[in-house]
């Protein structure tokens, strides 16, 4: 058996392994059942909803699965993201990453008022947020995953953090796994999460640098199939055009599948950060070509890592509140 053979195995199991125990991790408070008495009705409710708001918006799938993505990077999973600009809050909203970016939030709101009536004060927006990401997935074509819950909300949000923590198109391999590690997720999880760029879309400010000045020399990112970027450029230009949105997956946009590694490997990944899984690291590429080989163990590692994910830093117990709106801290 070949040296790079033997790695491939290696690192397949090593990739599994960890993933398998995190599944049933649940932090010692997070548990899906945690509403089957007090909200048995809650899954559907998000469901019906959800399903409504992608058959109307196709982008919409992938817009709820990156707020919540969003919000666990920032303090945790407790919807902080979700708060406006108050007296006493800077809201997530306006950083960097979410400014006219972010999207999604009149569908929470939706979701928020119907479980309301069914289960007043009873369902965190926390929550919401992770079963909202599952159920776009799945409506994509993607792969189910049991959703831990009893998640509580934030009654403050954090600016700096969604500056800082939330990993950019443009950062350097090496960030975005330190990143990562910050929130205690390894590099299976970041090649498998990064999979959720098999749906959705992103501006032209996010990629213009890889088509004009990759390294501030005047000249385009070579690991850049060439003629992928001639058609960028149409609707990319050098200036203007900045909010331009153009599929993450130019193949299957829509359907969550694992196209995406696909066209990472014949270079037309969209983004630095999507293109760097392939050129900068030995194990990320070696996994870049499992997903792309087997769409099946894709779809394990994506839902093992959701929940692994979801289960970052949660406010639990008498931690933070149940909002009644999610853009509003309670009133005391």
């Amino acid at each position: 058996m070949s040296k790079s053979m033997s790695y491939f195995i290696f690192l397949s199991l090593l990739a599994i392994v960890p993933l398998c125990i995190a599944s049933k991790n649940y932090n010692g408070y997070l548990n899906p059942q945690y509403y089957d008495r007090s909200c048995p009705h809650v899954q559907h409710i998000v469901s019906s909803v959800v399903s409504k708001a992608v058959a109307k918006d196709p982008r919409m799938a992938a817009s709820l699965l990156r707020l919540h993505f969003h919000d666990c990077f920032v303090k945790g999973c407790d919807a902080s993201l979700l708060l406006d600009n108050s007296g006493s809050i800077v809201s997530e909203k306006g950083s960097n990453p979410n400014k006219n970016s972010a999207r999604g939030f009149e569908v929470i709101d939706e979701i928020k008022a119907e479980i309301e009536r069914a289960c007043p004060h009873t369902v965190s927006c926390a929550d919401i947020l992770a079963i909202a990401a599952r159920d776009s997935t799945v409506i994509a074509g993607g792969p189910n995953w049991e959703v831990p819950l009893g998640r509580k909300d934030s009654v403050g949000a954090s600016l700096s953090g969604s500056n800082n923590e939330i990993p950019a198109p443009n950062n350097t391999f090496q960030t975005i796994l330190t990143k990562f590690k910050r929130q205690g997720l390894d590099l299976v999880d970041l090649v498998a999460l990064s999979g959720a760029h098999t749906i959705g879309n992103a501006r032209c400010t996010t990629f213009r640098q890889r088509l004009y000045n990759q390294n501030g020399n005047g000249k385009p990112d070579f690991t850049l199939n060439q003629a992928y970027a001639s058609m960028l450029r149409q609707q990319c230009p050098r200036s203007g055009g900045d909010q331009n949105l153009f599929f993450l997956d130019h193949t299957t946009p829509f359907k969550f599948d694992n196209l995406y590694y696909k066209n990472i490997l014949a270079y037309d990944g969209l983004l630095n950060s999507d293109q760097v899984l392939l050129t900068k690291n030995r194990a990320s590429m070696e996994l870049v070509k499992l997903y792309a080989e087997n769409t099946r163990i894709f779809f394990d590692h994506f839902a093992k890592s959701m929940v692994k994910m979801g289960n970052l830093f949660p406010l639990t117990g008498a931690q933070g509140q149940i909002r009644k709106n999610c853009r509003r801290v309670n009133s005391s």
